[in-house]
């Protein structure tokens, strides 16, 4: 148990420092987690590499146009005392950049252009538990 608060006592010190460095309204959290698109058909499962309350950075395998409308499913653990529950935010998004990753896939921006204020709040939630002391 030791280790694990060392770990999230690094982690969160990490995190204060890159939050006085943000200088963007939605601060930035960079983290893996389970995320599902549907796009023209297509379903993909991936993880993202960032988030914020309104987008998400990820790869992908197949190729994705800009301006693609997709679902998106986001799954945040969240921990509040010692119980971990997780959130699941549900929202539709715009895909507005693709960059190639020659073999390994395709990274895609993606911006959460219709979310409800209780799906953003819980990424808020899930964001400010690694930004706040």
């Amino acid at each position: 148990m030791l280790a694990y608060d060392a770990e999230e006592s690094q982690r969160r010190e990490k995190m204060k420092k890159l939050k006085a460095a943000e200088r963007r309204e939605y601060p930035r959290l960079e983290h893996k987690l389970p995320l599902k698109l549907a796009a023209d058909g297509y379903g993909f499962s991936t993880s993202t590499r960032n988030v914020s309350c309104i987008g998400a950075y990820c790869q992908i395998k197949k190729y994705v146009p800009p301006f693609t409308k997709v679902m998106v499913k986001l799954t945040l653990p969240v921990i509040s005392g010692k119980a971990k529950k997780n959130y699941h935010v549900e929202c539709k998004g715009v895909i507005v950049r693709t960059e190639d990753e020659a073999n390994k896939g395709f990274n895609i921006a993606i911006f959460f252009n219709e979310i409800n204020n209780e799906q953003r709040k819980k990424i808020s939630r899930y964001i400010n538990q690694f930004l706040t002391p």
